[in-house]
């Protein structure tokens, strides 16, 4: 695909600054750009990469300046980069159809737009609409239901009565929908607590790869419209992340925690059960967080501090040993004066 910088503007709702016949036939970064890609300039601290590299054009922020370069100017350089990303290499849909080494189960509905690649199985009762992608691999459960233009990658697997909604994107390895923790007696007889509820995931949302998503004990694990959740994350049941939240790799949520709307929790963060984690609060990575976290503020640290104070105690952290080394004089110095007034009071005792 070749485009004129003149035409991206027009894609991109962008001011050029520059030729705005150049030819653009490629999208890369500042470091990788040759002549004839496009890249984008974001961050100030990058300044000089602006200078040398070799792409024929940059996306920038409206203020930018460059004498030799060509820019396109643009309210936000990362998000028009993926704009182009999607219009240069957007994913080429496979043809629809069902694939003869695939598997659909009795009463089952799927769409003939529906894409089903070979060794797919579809159980009983479950309904696949339009334009939805089933990769090799992919197990989808008796009464789940799969929403138009929806893409499951390879083995993805679905558990019985499951929702997904339109336009979800499912990475490999995904499970969702494996029984809750749930034990009676833990430590003793570890009775199992049979669960029985769902998982709901609404539209729009994209789960990484090898992330794991338990069913409800009863109703239902509820993953909200726009949630983006990363690699290797871990929701337990009963679980609501709210809408157009992040959740970033390694991340675990115990059962029953509320997330509520735009909340971002960095990699490795751990949260036990029962919190309400108010809307637009952010978590850091690693954070250990044991109690709610109202709405709007940064939590570090284990156990959990507010941003400001963790920073305090995480700076104070490396000047321990000389801390202590300086208590330890002074343990010393005190414990010589209080000998020293011990022996005078003897002395006066005496006389």
């Amino acid at each position: 695909m070749e485009k004129t910088l003149s035409e991206l503007a027009v894609l991109l709702d962008g001011k050029i600054i520059g030729d705005a016949n150049v030819i653009i036939s490629g999208v890369n970064s500042l470091d990788e750009a040759k002549s004839g890609d496009i890249s984008f300039f974001a961050n100030p601290k990058y300044g000089e990469k602006l200078v040398i590299t070799k792409a024929s054009a940059i996306l920038v922020r409206p203020g930018t300046e460059s004498t030799d370069k060509n820019l396109l100017v643009v309210q936000d350089p990362y998000v028009a980069f993926g704009k182009l990303l999607e219009h240069f290499y957007g994913q080429q849909r496979p043809k629809a159809g069902i694939h003869p080494l695939s598997f659909i189960g009795e009463n089952a509905l799927v769409s003939p737009e529906a894409s089903i690649y070979p060794h797919v199985y579809v159980g009983p009762r479950t309904r696949i609409a339009k334009d939805v992608i089933l990769y090799p691999g992919v197990v989808i459960d008796c009464d789940v239901t799969i929403g138009e233009g929806s893409v499951l990658y390879p083995n993805v697997t679905v558990y019985r009565g499951c929702i997904i909604g339109k336009r979800v994107t499912i990475h490999g390895g995904v499970v969702i929908g494996g029984d809750g923790f749930g034990f009676a007696m833990p430590g003793q007889e570890n009775r199992k607590i049979p669960q029985i509820g769902i998982v709901q995931i609404d539209d729009d949302v994209e789960i990484g790869a090898n992330t794991t998503i338990d069913r409800a004990t009863l109703g239902r694990t509820w993953i909200q419209r726009g949630v983006k959740i990363d690699n290797l994350v871990q929701i337990a049941h009963n679980v609501v992340i709210s809408v157009n939240s992040i959740i970033v790799a390694q991340v675990g949520i115990s059962g029953r925690t509320k997330i509520g709307e735009s909340v971002m929790i960095a990699g490795q963060a751990g949260l036990v059960g029962h919190l309400n984690i108010g809307d637009h609060a952010m978590i850091a990575a690693k954070a250990g967080i044991h109690k709610d976290i109202p709405g709007g503020q940064i939590c570090a640290g284990y156990p959990q501090q507010p941003h400001r104070e963790w920073l305090r105690t995480a700076a104070t952290l490396p000047k321990l040993p000389e801390m202590r080394s300086k208590i330890t004089a002074l343990n010393g110095r005190v414990e010589a004066l209080e000998k020293i007034i011990k022996e005078k009071e003897g002395e006066k005792a005496n006389t």
